[in-house]
């Protein structure tokens, strides 16, 4: 029959893939290559005093998912969830201070921290992931034993992740690219050091010099005189 071609590999056996650059009989090694947990953007600075969460390539709008982290970047956790939870229930607005183009007004942006021209939306697909999320990293906190209500956002960021490609069919035979825009998101939780009132000072005499104290004894001396 007809004879075939071997590659002589020295390492350890991995699957082989057919490449059409390749001859048909000849067999090229695949590389397999595992996915690694990616790194966090920031490390907390008391990692005993701080828990972690993320989610990588989320089927959520990135830019919408950005301008709600904006909005509960530095929050306590409650106050956090609380505000996200109003959004849904359309109580508050996220401004939008980037990624604005074409979003209306409303009057629930005046209210607002951040500077928005009155530019507000309530994504809502967006809350609920990060309500998730922020949901994550309170039961991480809860193993790892730290306070709850003394919890604060201290890092939160998200990335556009690798657009996804769909395709829509258009008019005289064309195809158009339809692509969504997913995101990953990571947070970090570091609970805040408790508020402990400073005890009163005793008042203190101030230690006088040689020649303060001299000056002193010889007023004395003369009113006594």
């Amino acid at each position: 029959g007809p004879r075939t071609l071997a590659i002589a590999h020295t390492g350890p056996m991995l699957p082989t893939l057919r490449d059409s650059r390749w001859p048909s009989r000849v067999m090229r090694p695949a590389v397999c290559c595992l996915r690694r947990m990616g790194k966090y953007a920031r490390e907390p600075q008391n990692p005993a005093k701080s828990c972690k969460a993320r989610g990588s390539d989320l089927h959520v709008h990135f830019k919408n998912t950005h301008q709600s982290a904006q909005a509960i970047r530095g929050m306590a956790l409650k106050k956090a969830k609380k505000y996200l939870e109003d959004v849904l229930d359309h109580k508050q607005a996220i401004p939008f201070t980037h990624f604005n183009g074409g979003v209306g007004r409303t009057a629930q942006a005046k209210n607002l921290a951040l500077s928005s021209a009155g530019q507000a939306r309530w994504p809502k697909k967006s809350i609920m992931f990060l309500l998730d999320l922020l949901r994550n990293a309170e039961s991480n906190a809860e193993v790892k034993g730290l306070d709850v209500d003394q919890l604060e956002i201290t890092h939160i960021q998200v990335n556009a992740a690798r657009q996804q490609r769909r395709r829509t069919y258009r008019a005289h035979g064309r195809i158009n690219p339809y692509m969504s825009s997913p995101c990953h998101i990571e947070l970090i939780l570091t609970e805040k050091d408790r508020q402990v009132a400073r005890p009163e000072e005793e008042k203190t005499v101030a230690k006088l010099s040689y020649r303060r104290a001299a000056k002193q004894r010889s007023k004395t001396a003369v009113v006594v005189a």
